[in-house]
């Protein structure tokens, strides 16, 4: 995937494919590109070499070694108590689970059957050619690992790798396959043709409808409207997918960027797409560097949420899912954003995104977690706390997606049970107002998962699960856990680089 990233901040990481700890929980931030990684704080060191003790001392009660204790159900809630002892008790898990043979075990079948609608998704097309997307493992050959191979083999971020982490190795059940814009078209991931071919090809597979797909419309382009005509026509997407800041790379030269209230350019297009009957759009928001008033002049204000409100009111029969929660990304110390939002009782940008319907009266604006529920969660699980509850207090429990920005984080199994376990600290939930997420299979996070993306998408739930556990990736799923397959732990793309 392209990245923000300059070359002297691309130097001051490392690949996390190699770099990092193969912990069943990220014990430092990883980055998809689009924000710089921080440096592993004291605390994630803390997390991660409690995991290990722990790993390498009650993996031998389960018969394992370290790597596959890691890979087991046990490690996942082995990791969850690292996270507890260091940052405190936020997530539910007992020393039960890891310690105990079986008792993880049971707890994970009990929740395998979950309906989990992941609402943001990536892959990259076949006939991806751009170099740069190669120069990660190439920087790690020279800088890293001088014996590593394979070093211009992209298959991990292809097609098979991406059903593999999203569909074997985690509890997801539905997919929502997504791209992104370029001012150089060629730094395309997925053309909109390929990611309703890839939507085809996967349910017919498959037998069951596993995945849905966007259509990436890019107002300003010359004919645009006219891919939107020919989508409606021929691609019949599920919904809409842009990007407000127009190129994700850098500031475009191009001026690609727009807004959502921009009653000439844009109501043309939702009155199109009222029409056709489909009527939900996915906005790319927020995910701006620290210095984003320097290095993003005039452009920055496009990607927060301050064209939403009037676009909302105006077009009711629209639903606007906010991507990322508009969370601006942490590139300053957890502890520092913490003590903003103590003092303040806000989060920069995704406050203003939970805002919108008191200040509008809207209920057609829905707050989407990719990336922002990650960062947080690895971070600092008090931030993910914050944000989760500053999303569900403003917007409703009814209005806040699932979504991992996987297969970037490599399987977002980690990120499901981070949601499943997260509980809002008693004062947190006092001090602002917040209330409590609940248990995993709770009113709360059964409509965060899926039920809300369900509603969205004309899913009946009931009749897609009575598919799915029939369909040929359950099949391959279970064939996969007889033969003994474990989850990888692997992470893409960057983390900070360690010194010595």
């Amino acid at each position: 995937m392209p990245h923000y990233l300059s070359e002297e901040e691309l130097s001051r990481t490392a690949p996390a494919e190699l770099a990092s700890f193969r912990s069943p929980i990220p014990t430092q931030i990883v980055s998809n590109g689009e924000f710089n990684p921080l440096p592993q704080t004291l605390e994630q060191q803390r997390v991660e070499a409690r995991i290990k003790e722990l790993a390498d001392g009650l993996g031998k009660r389960h018969g394992m070694d370290r790597r596959q204790f890691l890979a087991s159900s046990a490690g996942m809630a082995a990791a969850f108590l690292a996270m507890n002892e260091v940052f405190g008790p936020l997530f539910d898990v007992s020393r039960a689970e890891a310690a105990t043979p079986g008792v993880a075990d049971q707890r994970t079948a009990l929740m395998a059957g979950q309906f989990i609608l992941d609402d943001q998704t990536h892959f990259v097309r076949d006939d991806f050619k751009q170099t740069g997307l190669l120069d990660l493992a190439k920087y790690a050959k020279q800088h890293w690992n001088p014996a590593l191979a394979g070093e211009n083999d992209l298959t991990r971020f292809k097609f098979e790798n991406y059903i593999k982490e999203i569909f074997v190795d985690s509890d997801t059940k539905i997919a929502l396959l997504s791209g992104a814009p370029f001012d150089d078209r060629t730094w395309d991931l997925l053309s909109n043709d390929q990611i309703a071919m890839a939507r085809t090809s996967v349910n017919k597979v498959a037998g069951s409808r596993r995945l849905l797909g966007h259509t990436v419309f890019t107002p300003k382009r010359t004919g645009w409207m006219d891919e939107v005509d020919r989508a409606i026509s021929v691609l019949k997407p599920d919904s809409w997918k842009g990007y407000t800041i127009g190129d994700p790379l850098f500031p475009s030269k191009a001026g690609s960027y727009w807004r959502l209230d921009d009653d000439k350019l844009m109501y043309p297009f939702y009155e199109k797409i009222v029409k056709a009957g489909i009527n939900t759009v996915c906005i790319h928001k927020g995910l701006l560097p620290l210095d984003y008033e320097k290095s993003w002049p005039n452009v920055w204000q496009y990607a927060t949420v301050d064209d939403l409100g009037k676009a909302a009111k105006d077009w009711p029969q629209i639903n606007f899912v906010i991507y990322h929660s508009a969370l601006r990304a942490f590139l300053e110390p957890p502890t520092a954003a913490l003590a903003e939002f103590d003092q303040t009782g806000r989060i920069k940008w995704a406050t203003d995104l939970a805002e919108i319907p008191g200040k509008f009266g809207v209920s057609n604006v829905y707050g989407e977690i990719g990336t922002s529920f990650a960062t947080c969660a690895v971070a600092d699980p008090r931030m993910a706390a914050a944000l989760m509850g500053t999303l569900v207090r403003g917007l409703g429990a009814d209005h806040v997606l699932w979504g991992s920005d996987s297969v970037w984080y490599g399987s977002p199994q980690w990120q499901i049970e981070a949601m499943r376990r997260l509980e809002i600290p008693d004062e947190m939930r006092r001090k602002h107002n917040f209330a409590a997420l609940g248990p995993a299979d709770g009113v709360v996070k059964t409509a965060i998962f899926g039920g809300n993306a369900a509603r969205l998408y004309r899913i009946n739930q009931r009749a897609a699960l009575g598919e799915i556990t029939r369909d040929k990736v359950a099949a391959i799923k279970a064939e996969y856990v007889a033969a003994g397959g474990m989850r990888s732990n692997r992470r893409y793309w960057y983390v900070h680089r360690a010194t010595a």
